[in-house]
């Protein structure tokens, strides 16, 4: 019998979505803490000392950063692989995982997603709209760019569905809610792939909870997901005064 395990992290972070999804393809069972990190108390500080989601609990087991947790589970839970056999192309899956995390992490969610949404719904700062333009108009183009020239016209990056395809997604699902998506007629490859990866069954159960909470304040999605059935566990770590990390959410 699988165990069953505790991440703490919100729904709409892609980060926990990445985690999320692979666990929900390996048939693992969790409950969920869907804190913010700009949200969690002091409990959350001592197991993420870099304010980070999402976070993997197993009994005094504690598993930080995303990609740390997702090669864990795939080393524990092998079936079904989720990165490739081929060392070169594992390799490859990895650092596109890596680029995903990073890179398109930054023009994406920190430079779109958090100036549109989280500075101004969570902290009441004013967008800064310099960084946005020059995000969708000259960053955020050459990182779909490269991501282009990395894939092959149909299909996975690799074949079988990978590590890779499920990091891709997951940023482009969080840029969704601000209203931005990989261009078909610019980036046909990527945007096919998106489409493809985010019509697994996993993501779209996972789109559920997203779609329930995105339009809620985060001090009413708790009782929201609650009330919809979502697996939460019986405590949370999260707090109803907002305050800003030491480091990306990773």
């Amino acid at each position: 019998m699988s165990p069953r395990f505790t991440i703490v992290g919100n729904y709409i972070s892609p980060y926990v979505r990445k985690v999320l999804v692979c666990m929900d393809l390996k048939g693992l069972a969790y409950d969920i803490d869907p804190i913010t990190p700009f949200i969690g108390d002091d409990r959350f500080t001592a197991l993420s000392p870099l304010r980070r989601i999402p976070i993997l609990i197993e009994g005094d087991t504690v598993l930080n950063d995303s990609s740390v947790i997702c090669q864990y589970l795939e080393d524990r839970f092998p079936a079904p692989a989720l990165y490739p056999a081929d060392i070169l192309q594992r390799a490859k899956a990895r650092w596109l995982e890596e680029y995903c995390d990073t890179h398109l992490a930054s023009v994406l969610v920190w430079k779109l997603f958090y100036q549109k949404a989280i500075r101004r719904h969570i902290f009441r700062e004013e967008t800064d709209e310099e960084v946005v333009q020059r995000a969708r108009e000259v960053e955020i183009p050459a990182a779909l760019d490269y991501l282009e020239a990395q894939l092959p016209e149909e299909g996975f990056a690799f074949g079988e569905l990978s590590i890779a395809d499920i990091s891709i997604a997951s940023y482009f699902r969080t840029a969704s809610f601000v209203r931005y998506a990989a261009d078909a007629d610019r980036w046909p490859r990527l945007a096919a792939l998106i489409e493809r990866t985010q019509s697994l069954p996993a993501f779209q159960r996972l789109a559920h909870w997203e779609d329930l909470v995105l339009r809620l304040p985060i001090t009413e999605q708790r009782a929201a997901l609650q009330a919809a059935g979502a697996p939460l566990t019986p405590w949370t770590m999260g707090t109803d005064t907002p305050r800003k990390g030491v480091a990306r959410i990773e």
